[in-house]
C-alpha cells in the first residue's frame, strides 16, 4: 500500500469515527507474545494459543501451532498451523478454526445498538501452500451469536498476501459496555457441509448453521505436507484498510496482561511464623497490571517443600494484587519456595 493510498484509508476511517492511534481494536495482532510457549502439539477445543488465539476444532485429523519467526516485511513472528495428521474427508458436522475474542467495552467505538453503528475491516496477512476460498465469520456475542461471514482467496501459494474484508455495522444489535466478550472473529481452515448451504453477508443477522461459513472452498486438513500462516491482524473503524498499527512489545504483553500472567521463577518464597509449624502462611503476590475479573491462580510448588502440601492460593482482591500463597505444614521459621505462578481471565 502506497502513503498515499494508507492516508486516504486514514482519513476516511477518522470520518467514519476511528482515530489515528489505537485504531487496531484486537490484541497480539502481530503474534509477538507467547506466554504458555512457542509449540502446541494437537491443540484441544477453545486451547489458547498464541495468547488472545484459540484452537477451535472437532475432526479426525490433528495439527500442531507454533509461533513461527518468519512473517512479510516488517513482522517478525506468525502463527503457524502445520496438519501433523490428516483428515481427509470432513463429516458435515466438523471444523477447525483459529480464533479472537475482542473485549466488548473496547469495542464502544462503532456504536452498535444505534443508528449511527459504524462499519468495521479486518485485515491480516495469510500464507500457505494451500490456496483457494477461505471463510472468515465474526460473532457478535452479546446477541445471540449474531453473525456476519465474508471470504478471502489465497491466490499464490506459499506467499504473503494481505487481504481485507469489510464488515456492516449493526444498528440492532448492541455490544455491551461491559468486560464480556463483544465480537469473537473466526478464521475458517476445513468446516463440513452443515455450515457452508446457506448464504453469506457482510450483515449481522440470526445465527443459523447453514450460514456460518458459507463459500469456504479448502479442506487445510486434507494432507499433511499443509500449511497455513496468519499475522497482521487487525480490527479497525471504518471500511478501509490502514498499514497495520505496529506498537512496542512492551505494550502488546502489557495488553496481553489483562487476559493471563505467567511467571516461571524459583524466586518467590513463603515462610513460616517463628513459632508454628503447621498452618497458612502467606505471602504477597502482586501482578502487573488490574485483570479484566477476578482471574483463577496456578503456582508450583519449589522442590524444598519437603512432601508438604503444594502452594495454593486465595485471592484478596477481585481484580489486581494481593494474592495469598499459602502452605500447610512445615518447619517453624523456615522458607519454603514455589515455581510458575499464572493467573488467567482470558474472555
Amino acid at each position: 500500500m502506497s502513503k498515499a493510498a494508507d492516508l486516504a484509508n486514514l482519513i476516511g476511517n477518522i470520518n467514519a469515527g476511528s482515530s489515528t492511534s489505537g485504531r487496531n481494536l484486537l490484541v497480539n495482532g502481530n503474534m509477538s507474545v507467547s506466554q504458555r510457549g512457542t509449540s502446541f502439539v494437537s491443540p484441544t477445543q477453545s486451547e489458547i494459543l498464541l495468547d488472545q488465539f484459540r484452537n477451535g476444532k472437532s475432526h479426525d485429523g490433528a495439527i500442531t501451532v507454533t509461533q513461527d519467526s518468519s512473517g512479510p516485511s516488517g513482522f517478525a513472528n506468525s502463527l503457524k498451523v502445520d496438519v501433523t495428521t490428516a483428515d481427509t474427508s470432513i463429516g458435515a458436522s466438523q471444523y477447525q478454526h483459529i480464533w479472537h475474542r475482542v473485549e466488548a467495552q473496547n469495542l464502544q467505538s462503532l456504536a452498535f445498538g444505534t443508528s449511527d453503528a459504524k462499519n468495521f475491516t479486518l485485515s491480516f496477512y495469510v500464507k500457505s501452500n494451500k490456496t483457494g476460498t477461505y471463510a472468515v465469520v465474526v460473532g457478535q456475542n452479546d446477541n445471540s451469536f449474531k453473525q456476519a461471514t465474508l471470504t478471502y482467496t489465497i491466490n499464490s501459494a506459499d506467499t504473503w498476501e494481505r487481504k481485507s474484508l469489510t464488515f456492516n455495522g449493526d444498528t440492532s444489535g448492541v455490544i455491551n459496555d461491559d468486560n464480556g466478550s463483544g465480537l469473537e472473529i473466526n478464521f475458517i481452515l476445513a468446516i463440513g457441509s452443515n455450515f457452508t448451504s446457506g448464504s453469506a453477508s457482510a450483515s449481522f443477522a440470526t445465527y443459523a448453521d447453514a450460514n456460518y461459513a458459507v463459500g469456504h472452498a479448502v479442506n487445510l486438513l486434507d494432507s499433511t505436507s499443509n500449511e497455513w500462516l496468519l499475522t497482521g491482524v487487525q480490527l479497525e473503524v471504518g471500511q478501509n484498510a490502514t498499514s497495520f498499527e505496529h506498537e512496542p512489545f512492551e505494550r502488546t504483553l502489557h495488553k496481553c496482561y489483562r487476559y493471563y500472567f505467567q511467571e516461571d521463577t524459583t524466586s518467590h518464597y513463603l515462610r513460616t511464623s517463628g513459632t508454628a509449624s503447621t498452618g497458612d502462611y502467606y505471602t504477597d503476590y502482586h501482578l502487573p497490571r488490574p485483570m479484566r475479573t477476578a482471574p483463577t491462580w496456578t503456582a508450583e510448588a519449589g522442590s524444598d517443600l519437603n512432601g508438604h502440601n503444594t502452594v495454593t492460593i486465595n485471592t484478596r482482591t477481585n481484580f489486581v494484587g494481593y494474592v495469598d500463597f499459602n502452605k500447610t505444614g512445615g518447619s517453624a521459621g523456615s522458607y519454603y519456595s514455589f515455581n510458575k505462578v499464572t493467573a488467567s481471565a482470558e474472555l
